[in-house]
């Protein structure tokens, strides 16, 4: 009776410490451009680079901002300077929640250009690549440690 009683409550333990442990999803609310001006809340205005504006990412346009086409995606958002000789892109990418998050990380790290821009480029230690929930985030900037904390703080 006693081994059956400590055999029932060690299986109930087991389990608890196991579900206790499971991993929990965290979400990123927000619209695409709200999440954008708090990534850029720690960007000093002197380092802010000129004419910044958001631009919808949309599967026609997807390849400019990302270097792939082959990714699944339910909303994108970029911030880059309307200045083509300024090394600056931030693209906000919010995927299923299910998605394969490191392959998709992967496929963009490898395909993205960092030298996308007309004579400038940004060095490979400053492009990006993380996600928080279901929201990935590319950084090519020579800012990309502040933006970084920025997104982290999401």
């Amino acid at each position: 009776m006693f081994k059956k009683f400590f055999l029932v409550i060690t299986l109930a333990l087991s389990l608890f410490m196991l579900t206790a442990c499971g991993e929990k999803k965290v979400q990123v609310t927000g619209t695409l451009e709200e999440l954008m001006t708090k990534v850029y809340s720690n960007l000093p205005e002197d380092k802010t680079p000129m004419a910044l504006g958001n631009i919808e990412v949309t599967k026609e346009n997807v390849k400019d901002y990302l270097g792939t086409d082959d990714i699944e995606f339910t909303e994108a958002l970029a911030s880059e300077s309307q200045v083509g000789s300024i090394a600056h892109s931030v693209v906000l990418v919010r995927v299923d929640e299910n998605a394969d998050f490191e392959a998709i990380k992967t496929k963009i790290k490898e395909n993205v250009n960092p030298r996308k821009w007309i004579c400038v480029g940004v060095e490979e230690s400053e492009v990006v690549v993380k996600n928080k929930g279901d929201l990935i985030i590319l950084i090519m900037s020579e800012n990309h440690e502040k933006l970084e904390k920025g997104f982290d703080n999401l």
